[in-house]
């Protein structure tokens, strides 16, 4: 049967890739973003299959109805994709309060309400898939993504968490952790910055790649878009997925430099015990 997939953020980048990718298996797409109207095109391509809806991730009280609406329409979900967000490059000391519960907003209550609303449903079907897009940042941090990292690791904490509880309904959880894909996360507007004191230099490299990396990623969010499918299809769907050569290099050099450090301290970490 073909799935029902509800995907936000879907108007551009990997929202899009994930949305033409199910269409193209002859599923039906709801994708929710806070310009419906951009997606014009894709619902006159694909018509009864491809549907849209207004809504912001941000703002965590519309989710309930949002996913009420869907299953009016439709009777079941059966993929959530958190897909929507931003970037924000700043340094840790110089990112605001207000800037910094923003980003939580979008990558980590509004992924948190959207999920809270479609569990009870996919449970009592016993069955579902929740995709998170995370980044390879989920699981690794440099200079200037501080706070940006900050929401996807979080985000990674909640659904690895959540995994161990909804498996035993038939549920999945698949954290996806791309490296650069041609997206628009980059492009001018886009890109949250905090203001410049210009005290940290690797901050300022950092900034640099953003401003002047937008249309120059090497990842395919096509290819990538068909890889998250083929890895819900599977029998073993993986916790996580880093995603292009980038992503992949990197969140296994970091994995190699946590176990190094606890390696370099194990033996005096864990004689930490009460000497009963």
């Amino acid at each position: 049967m073909d799935k029902v997939w509800l995907v936000t953020g879907a108007s551009s980048g990997f929202g899009r890739a994930i949305a033409e990718a199910a269409l193209a298996d002859g599923d039906v797409v709801v994708g929710a973003a806070r310009r419906p109207e951009v997606l014009d095109g894709l619902v006159a391509a694909h018509p009864g299959r491809m549907e849209v809806l207004r809504l912001d991730v941000a703002d965590t009280a519309a989710a309930q109805g949002a996913v009420r609406e869907v299953l009016a329409r439709h009777g079941r979900i059966d993929v959530l994709v958190n897909n929507a967000g931003r970037t924000h490059v700043g340094a840790f000391e110089e990112t605001g309060e207000d800037e910094l519960r923003a980003l939580f907003d979008v990558h980590v209550f509004g992924p948190a309400a959207l999920t809270r609303a479609v569990l009870p449903h996919m449970r009592e079907r016993r069955s579902g898939a929740i995709v998170q897009m995370s980044s390879m940042g989920g699981q690794m941090s440099v200079a200037g993504f501080s706070a940006y990292s900050g929401t996807k690791f979080a985000l990674e904490g909640m659904s690895e968490g959540l995994a161990d509880e909804v498996r035993e309904f038939g549920i999945k959880v698949l954290i996806v952790e791309p490296g650069a894909f041609r997206t628009g996360l980059f492009a001018v507007g886009n890109a949250g910055v905090s203001p410049d004191s210009g005290l940290y230099a690797k901050v300022g490299e950092t900034r640099g790649f953003v401003s002047g990396g937008d249309g120059g990623q090497p990842g395919d969010p096509a290819k990538a878009a068909a890889l998250i499918l083929d890895a819900l299809a599977a029998e073993r769907t993986p916790l996580r997925l880093p995603l292009g050569d980038d992503g992949v290099g990197a969140v296994l050099g970091h994995l190699d430099q946590v176990r190094e450090d606890v390696e370099a301290w194990e033996k005096r970490a864990r004689a930490t015990a009460f000497d009963d």
